[in-house]
């Protein structure tokens, strides 16, 4: 199994390329963070409190910065979701292996960050089409889930085309015992 951590891939199909996130993806990111219309999309679930909202390129840079320590300490993979026809960023996906006592241990958890003119059902099977596949085997798993609040229509629309369906449990935060809903999820297809 390749260590993701220590050498992170670069995954792509026609329409999309991801790879670790850089510094700078600052510019592009800002427009998905900045926009108030990508909040109510944005997993934030055991983040302490933030709702990633940010209205400046340096606030971005911040992030980018934890992202790449988060990394570097083997807590997370933030991937940039380059669209390959404008070779822009336009949104990112945090992915890692969760431990924790409930349903989601051992599960490859996922945090779907689009621009907001991304957040479609077509746009979102295809980024999907290039992640879910090689997570399984990148993050040592054999579930994957991924947040979709009722109201994110296009992205649940697009959760069901791949294959993903809603978890009835709920995921247990680690922090003041806080418990979330609205997961979707996919197990791994034997060969």
């Amino acid at each position: 199994m390749q260590d993701v951590y220590r050498e992170c891939p670069v995954l792509e199909n026609d329409r999309f390329l991801l790879r670790l996130i850089q510094e700078k993806d600052a510019e592009d990111l800002l427009k998905v963070y900045s926009d108030k219309r990508v909040l109510p999309f944005l997993n934030s679930d055991n983040c302490h409190g933030d709702n990633f909202f940010m209205t400046r390129k340096e606030d971005v840079q911040n992030a980018i910065h934890y992202w790449l320590e988060e990394y570097a300490g083997r807590g997370f993979v933030r991937f940039t979701v380059i669209d390959k026809a404008v070779n822009e960023a336009v949104g990112t996906i945090e992915l890692f292996l969760r431990r924790a006592e409930d349903y989601f241990n051992e599960c490859g958890l996922m945090r779907l960050d689009l621009r907001f003119d991304y957040e479609n059902p077509e746009d979102i099977a295809e980024v999907l089409s290039v992640i879910v596949k090689p997570a399984y085997s990148l993050f040592g798993c054999s579930l994957l889930a991924t947040k979709a609040p009722v109201y994110a229509v296009d992205r649940i629309e697009a959760l069901k085309k791949a294959g993903f369906e809603l978890s009835e449990q709920c995921l247990k935060g680690s922090y003041g015992g806080r418990v979330y809903d609205g997961y979707w999820v996919i197990r791994e297809k034997e060969s």
